[in-house]
């Protein structure tokens, strides 16, 4: 598994697998309160809450429970929406790092389940720093790689916007820029007609552990403990996972 999207994949693939809808609702319900309450309800005149609607749409998020997020992160129920952003940093096997995003409305009880999670799965939850160092932040996009489209012409769409780098992996392409300019990267790539599966914010590792079948079994234990928390929003890692285990990881499953 050689790159940020490879994992990204495998992620998705588990969570249609899971059937885990109602967690990844609450995910982005979460997001859109947060950047309601941030910028105001206006979507035209808040950049990042229209991002979060937009990411909502996507993962078929109700249209309902969307405009009701809105208007309680807005202020315009009478509720109070008030949530904190933790990262946690995080040990796994064979040197493996994980960045472990999330939104509560408890610390203590964020912080609690995040250390039972982590401990109970044999990770160490790290000293802040000593994972934190390994990541840069980058807008991330997945293109799949659909007949007729190639590297050239996904660079080609997307040079314009400061991208970074076109990374080909097996069964697409990622696209790394500058966090601001990821929406510049999906205008491009949509004004090309090139679709693309995924664009978010995420911390990438240049720093790749390859891990092998034991230790990617360990690892999966733990990260899928950590994902499985209510209050938990992204995973971050510079886990690596290659072809073969993850065939390996298939035929076992």
């Amino acid at each position: 598994m050689a790159g940020h999207s490879k994992w990204a994949n495998t992620k998705h693939r588990k969570a249609a697998v899971d059937a885990k809808r109602a967690k990844i609702n609450a995910r982005y319900i979460k997001q859109i309160e947060v950047a309601a309450r941030n910028g105001g309800p206006d979507i035209d005149g808040n950049p990042a809450l229209a991002l979060a609607v937009q990411k909502a749409k996507k993962e078929s998020v109700p249209n309902d429970n969307i405009d009701r997020a809105i208007k309680r992160g807005g202020g315009l129920t009478g509720d109070t929406v008030e949530y904190e952003e933790i990262t946690y940093e995080v040990r796994g096997p064979a040197g493996s790092a994980l960045l472990v995003e999330c939104l509560t409305d408890n610390r203590n009880r964020a912080a609690a389940e995040v250390r039972t999670a982590v401990t109970r799965s044999g990770g160490t939850v790290a000293d802040p720093g000593s994972v934190a160092y390994m990541f840069q932040r980058k807008g991330v996009v997945t293109v799949p790689k659909a007949e007729g489209v190639s590297e050239d012409e996904v660079l080609a769409a997307v040079l314009e916007a400061g991208v970074e780098e076109v990374l080909e992996q097996e069964s697409n392409f990622e696209v790394q820029s500058e966090p601001s300019d990821l929406q510049e990267v999906t205008k491009g790539l949509e004004e090309a007609g090139i679709s693309y599966d995924s664009d978010e914010v995420a911390f990438v590792s240049d720093m790749k552990i390859d891990l092998e079948l034991e230790d990617a079994k360990k690892f999966l234990r733990l990260h899928d403990a950590l994902d499985d928390l209510d209050d938990v929003q992204n995973i971050h890692t510079n886990a690596d996972l290659s072809a073969e285990t993850l065939a390996a990881l298939d035929a076992e499953s």
